[in-house]
């Protein structure tokens, strides 16, 4: 394995997790619980990594602030229902074991909430390989680039030794944002040609081609 990185950053929905057509689910059963137009799935899909006020102002413009709670609470009811049939991307576990072993200083930046990110990582059983996390509800959500300097602050490590891997516009403009190298991974939210357009270092097609760069190449 190389030694470019010292610590790698990983989005959680879409990146590691493959919840994305649950999160666009929840949000279109949020919105027919409320009588409110369905967003298309490109549209819902898009917010996937954002804090929860910054994508429903995008995913629901008809919504009213003064019924954000209203439809958090009902996005939550759908979400939860499925929370725990959602799995990792085959090889996820494998992957972060390796880069653990490897030395590799481990991180999440999410716009989970900090409750539903512990869940997954409770779940998954990946909680003990990562170092630090960073939620929506902790500090301002991505693109800023809070996150990920929190992060590097936290740990010690120089932006030049650090890795965004992620799944979604927001994560590669929140890299980008914090003076970091970002890398795409096409199989979760977004779309390839999307990704392209932040100039990342790559974009990922599989789970499995992800593995094998971050081991040729972090």
């Amino acid at each position: 394995m190389a030694d470019r990185y010292e610590l790698i950053v990983f989005d959680w929905d879409g990146t590691l997790m493959d919840s994305a057509a649950a999160i666009v689910a929840a949000i279109l059963g949020a919105c027919r619980d409320l009588n409110l137009p369905e967003p298309s799935e490109e549209r819902a899909r898009h917010v996937i990594g954002l804090g929860l006020s910054d994508a429903l102002h995008y995913a629901v413009p008809e919504l009213a602030v003064a019924d954000y709670p209203r439809m958090a609470e009902r996005y939550r009811h759908h979400y939860l229902a499925k929370d725990r049939e959602l799995t990792l991307f085959p090889g996820a576990f494998e992957m972060v074991a390796e880069l653990s072993g490897a030395g590799r200083l481990l991180a999440v930046a999410t716009g989970k909430s900090s409750p539903g990110l512990k869940r997954a990582l409770e779940h998954s059983k990946l909680g003990d390989f990562f170092h630090a996390t960073r939620c929506a509800d902790q500090c301002f959500s991505k693109p800023h680039p809070a996150m990920l300097e929190e992060i590097m602050d936290e740990l010690g490590v120089h932006r030049e030794r650090t890795l965004m891997v992620g799944d979604t516009t927001h994560d590669l403009q929140m890299a980008r944002n914090a003076g970091v190298r970002g890398l795409g991974v096409a199989f979760g939210a977004h779309r390839r040609s999307n990704l392209e357009q932040e100039s990342p270092l790559a974009v990922m097609e599989t789970p499995g081609e992800l593995a094998a760069w971050l081991r040729a190449n972090a």
